[in-house]
């Protein structure tokens, strides 16, 4: 919803900051979510919901203030005291719990994938957009440096007609951790197509349009393994850009995170944004978040490898996860557009079920 300001809690004084539930305190919860809440002006961390004793302790340690909750029925039993609810829970639990959310009245924030399926999710938009409530969905990497970066080349047309867009998101764990998120269980939506290939794939489409046919192959590598650790998807868009995407966790020597090849010069970056490393390490936004040294810049050029000195380095900007819940925060107060929308993750997700069924039939899929 946009234009109109979506409102708060009853009990909420004009001027206070959104008071905010959330859901989960494990990878995305601890690393992401809540400290990117608790530096967004206009937000307030009211509630964490977890059963794990150890991570209501670690969430009591890092946000003294912060109320527990053991489940989310516990939250949703004083809806009437939040202003939003972030859903940072295992995937195959984003549909009922934002669909809970949502019918109590609660504006939604949902880490990707925000479902299992395309269907799913404009079911949640369709829900949100009856009810008149902000329905976002968490793609943090649109504020990567080198996506912001390139959005700049592009939008200078530095480059020309873009042909090809190479992205990897790839990474070298040749023994799989378990948990969820490499279990081979469907119900919960885990390995590197829908994790990772969440990413790679809105890039592609923010960056280049709509998809018009989708080519994909997945593979187990690893000894142990049961999901798909080493995924590779191509994309034709309507423009008529390919774009090449790998997701790995198998990949003894990285490429570069993006090569971009344009019909006057092509753009190479290595290096992933450093901004998930500063949060791991307990790092919080200030001055100079996001930023990154010179010897990291990309280059952009023609006729040669950057390796061998061709090109001319590219200023890499400065990384921004803060804009997202700003952007948020924005929504909700002043009816701001919503920074990723439930429908523009159907459409990513329309990709990614087309990557799974192009892996399985070997086949060439038309959207």
């Amino acid at each position: 919803m946009t234009g109109t300001p979506l409102g708060t809690a009853p009990g909420t004084a004009p001027g206070s900051p959104l008071r905010v539930g959330l859901i989960g305190y494990g990878l995305a919860g601890s690393v992401f979510h809540a400290p990117l809440i608790a530096a967004t002006e206009g937000l307030a961390l009211d509630t964490v919901v977890t059963s794990n004793p150890e991570r209501q302790q670690q969430a009591r340690a890092e946000f003294p203030d912060v109320r527990l909750a053991a489940t989310p029925d516990e939250l949703f039993d004083r809806a009437a005291e939040l202003d939003l609810v972030v859903v940072a829970s295992p995937n195959k639990t984003h549909v009922p719990l934002a669909t809970t959310a949502l019918k109590a009245g609660l504006p939604v924030v949902v880490d990707k994938p925000v479902a299992g399926t395309a269907a799913e999710a404009r079911e949640l938009a369709a829900l949100a957009e009856e009810r008149e409530l902000l329905l976002s969905v968490f793609q943090n990497r649109r504020w990567d440096n080198d996506f912001l970066t390139l959005r700049k080349l592009l939008n200078e047309g530095e480059l020309g007609d873009i042909q090809r867009f190479e992205s990897r998101f790839e990474r070298w764990r040749p023994k799989p951790k378990g948990g969820w998120r490499e279990s081979g269980d469907p119900a919960e939506i885990g390995g590197l197509l829908y994790d990772l290939g969440s990413h790679v794939v809105d890039q592609a489409l923010v960056l280049f349009g709509p998809a018009a046919s989708v080519y994909a192959e997945t593979d187990i590598r690893r000894p142990g393994a049961e999901t798909d650790d080493d995924t590779f998807i191509a994309i034709t868009h309507t423009n008529g850009v390919r774009s090449h995407l790998h997701v790995s966790a198998t990949t003894a020597q990285l490429g570069p995170r993006f090569r971009v090849l344009g019909s006057s010069a092509g753009y190479v970056k290595y290096g992933l944004d450093p901004q998930e490393a500063a949060l791991r390490d307990g790092l919080r936004p200030g001055p100079g978040w996001g930023a990154e040294p010179e010897s990291l810049w990309g280059h952009v050029g023609s006729g040669e490898s950057p390796v061998t000195g061709g090109g001319r380095p590219e200023p890499t900007l400065p990384g921004d996860y803060p804009a997202y819940y700003a952007a948020v925060a924005k929504a909700l107060l002043e009816g701001a557009p919503n920074p990723v929308t439930a429908r523009e993750a159907a459409a990513a997700l329309d990709v990614l079920e087309a990557a799974r069924r192009s892996a399985r039939e070997k086949v060439t899929v038309t959207l």
